[in-house]
């Protein structure tokens, strides 16, 4: 099967597949090498992550967004890459056919360099801040109440 190649929009870019235990990064565009590597989800493995991105150069980062576990990949990258970019899985979908972790990173990380990724909108990390302390409000609020009305069923009886 022929390679397929894009036009190249974007200098330098890493493709990660992101899963639970691992993340596969590859990174490619002008003057590098295409290279793969995986790390542990580990914050010690993911600040590798990090600092192997910035010693390449690599300005442009894109991830499906799988359920949680592109949550802290993110964390350690926001602040070090200026575009990190979560991606709808459907905007990514490769060819059907057998896929590995490393095909995944390399689709990825060709999109990106092209331009054809769209990235999904994450609130800035104030706003993002406040809605989880918003959230565990509401749900100390929601404990609250069920142990007011669990002492009143235990008052009557």
């Amino acid at each position: 099967m022929a390679e397929v190649t894009f036009p190249q929009l974007i200098q330098r870019a890493c493709g990660i597949d992101v899963h639970l235990k691992v993340v596969v990064a590859t990174i490619d565009g002008a003057g590098i090498q295409r290279e793969t590597r995986s790390f542990k989800t580990f914050t010690s493995s993911l600040n590798e992550l990090k600092e192997w991105l910035l010693s390449n150069g690599v300005t442009h980062v894109g991830m499906e967004s799988t359920g949680v576990y592109w949550k802290p990949v993110y964390k350690v990258l926001e602040d070090s890459i200026p575009n990190v970019w979560i991606v709808n899985a459907r905007h990514i979908k490769n060819v059907p056919g057998h896929k590995t972790d490393k095909m995944d990173s390399e689709w990825i990380c060709k999109l990106l360099l092209a331009g054809l990724l769209k990235p999904s909108y994450i609130p800035p990390k104030e706003q993002r801040q406040l809605r989880d302390l918003t959230r565990y409000r509401n749900k100390l609020i929601q404990q609250i109440a069920s142990e007011k009305n669990r002492m009143m069923r235990i008052l009557e009886d």
